[in-house]
C-alpha cells in the first residue's frame, strides 16, 4: 500500500523533517499542530483557549486538504504543558469534536512543547 503525503498552506508549515499528514489506505495521520497562525507564521497570543482554538483550526485545515472532516477523526492526542489547562482546552475541543460521534482521546501532560506553546494536538482520521 502506497502512502500519500498532504501539506497545505492553510496550516503552519512543518518546523522539522515531517509532513502535515500522511494517508495510508483509508487512514489519515495528522501531525501534531501547535497554535501558529498560518497566514503570519507567528504564534498566536492569548489564553490557552485561544491557543487550542488555533490548534484545532490548523488540524481542520490539514484534514480538509486531504479530503477529510472532523467527523472522520477516530482518535486524538492532546499534549498539555499544564494539566490545569484541561478544562479550558476541553471546552474548545468540544466545539470541534462534540456529540455522540466524538473520537477516542488521550490527554497527556508534558514537560515542554515546541516553541514553548501550551497545547499540541494530533489526530487520526479514517474513511471507510
Amino acid at each position: 500500500m502506497a502512502k500519500e503525503i498532504f501539506n497545505t498552506d492553510r496550516a503552519p508549515a512543518p518546523i522539522g523533517p515531517y509532513n502535515q499528514a500522511v494517508k495510508a489506505g483509508p487512514t489519515l495521520y495528522v501531525s501534531g499542530q501547535i497554535p501558529i497562525d498560518p497566514s503570519t507564521g507567528e504564534l498566536i497570543q492569548g489564553s490557552v483557549a485561544d491557543e487550542a482554538e488555533q490548534v484545532l483550526k490548523n488540524v481542520e485545515a490539514v484534514l480538509n486538504a486531504a479530503g477529510y472532516q472532523t467527523s472522520d477523526v477516530v482518535k486524538t492526542s492532546i499534549f498539555l504543558r499544564d494539566m490545569s489547562d484541561f478544562v479550558n482546552v476541553n471546552e474548545v475541543y468540544g466545539r470541534f469534536f462534540g456529540g455522540d460521534n466524538a473520537p477516542a482521546r488521550e490527554t497527556i501532560a508534558v514537560v515542554g512543547l515546541p516553541k514553548n506553546v501550551n497545547v499540541e494536538i494530533s489526530v487520526i482520521a479514517w474513511k471507510g
